[in-house]
């Protein structure tokens, strides 16, 4: 398992919509082991693969906080909302490809998910939470939609400007 770069805002792979995955492979079991790595490396609890540069539909996730509680690493793959609530929750939302820059977005409070997993078996579950939000996340992601997306435009233009300087000063450290 390796840990990948993950992509920073703005990067034109980050607003590219995915393209669906044919067939679980071998490559494709290590990609989704390297992302669950990168994620719990940076730390994250979702991450697209977008997000380090591939665009296929394709995500993982791990929304459990509580320390006492085991992980639960899930791999899903073309991943689709098939029924949201029309109750809503707000979350501070922050991503992995924007450091550091948080903002409340209202997204629906349950959302209902299909996906095929790693053993091709097709999958399908209800998700509220924090777990709904960050599928919802995950996959605005795959569709090349960024949290910032839901804000005014002028705190996403200023969030912009902030991650221009970031990989600014990245590129010459």
């Amino acid at each position: 398992m390796s840990v990948k770069p993950i992509l920073i805002h703005p990067d034109p792979r980050l607003k590219t919509r995915c393209t669906p995955i044919d067939s679980v492979t071998d490559e494709l079991r290590e990609l989704a082991d390297d992302m669950l790595q990168t994620m719990y490396d940076a730390p994250g609890i979702g991450l697209a693969a977008p997000q380090i540069g591939l665009t296929k539909r394709l995500l993982v996730m791990d929304s459990v906080k509580d320390e006492d509680e085991p992980p639960r690493p899930m791999v899903l793959i073309n991943p689709e909302i098939t029924w949201s609530s029309e109750e809503t929750s707000v979350y501070e939302e922050g991503c992995l490809s924007i450091p550091d820059q948080y903002a409340e977005v209202e997204r629906p409070a349950e959302v209902r998910v299909k996906w095929i997993d790693l053993d091709e078996q097709d999958r399908e579950e209800s998700f509220s939470g924090l777990w709904a939000t960050c599928v919802q996340h995950e996959i605005d992601h795959l569709n090349g939609k960024l949290f910032i997306d839901y804000l005014k435009p002028l705190r996403r233009q200023m969030i912009t400007r902030k991650m221009q300087k970031l990989k600014r000063e990245r590129a010459r450290a």
